[in-house]
């Protein structure tokens, strides 16, 4: 029978392993992600979606002729890059509720890391996803209704 090896001698911890370093880590995962998507909203608001040949046809779009949930969604970052929060919410009601909710879930996240406090888990039961998909179905009938013909882009 042999002898178990011997545990490895820990080094001491580095800076970045106490709350300060895991503070720290999520502060720059939040600030990366806050500057991936300023960069990619920049972009959008600086190259018009409404004038042709910038960015590509929907394939859902294209291979239906149905609107899909995200059909108008580069339009309304456009306009809320305008301040034109009618404009957006006419071109895709949905995508503005989205980045809203975006934008709230980013804040509480940024304020619960800046404050040294664990970064939030979002778990969604099962219950939830149902509810999620049954509004993205049913937004994507009813803006291909001409009942619904408001919610299109």
């Amino acid at each position: 029978m042999t002898a178990a090896a011997p545990a490895p001698a820990h080094a001491s911890p580095s800076p970045a392993d106490g709350p300060r370093g895991s503070r720290a880590r999520g502060l720059v995962a939040s600030l990366g992600l806050f500057g991936a998507t300023a960069a990619a909203t920049a972009y959008v608001g600086a190259v018009d979606p409404n004038r042709p040949g910038h960015y590509p046809v929907c394939p859902f779009l294209r291979l239906t002729g149905w609107w899909c949930p995200g059909c108008g969604g580069l339009r309304a970052v456009h306009a809320l890059t305008r301040g034109d929060l009618t404009g957006a919410l006419h071109d895709n009601a949905l995508g503005v509720l989205l980045c809203a909710t975006a934008v709230g879930v980013w804040a509480f996240w940024t304020t619960r890391v800046a404050a040294g406090r664990p970064r939030p888990t979002i778990r969604l039961g099962r219950p939830w996803i149902f509810l999620l998909l049954a509004v993205v179905l049913v937004f994507t009938v009813l803006r291909n209704l001409p009942t619904g013909a408001f919610l299109a882009p």
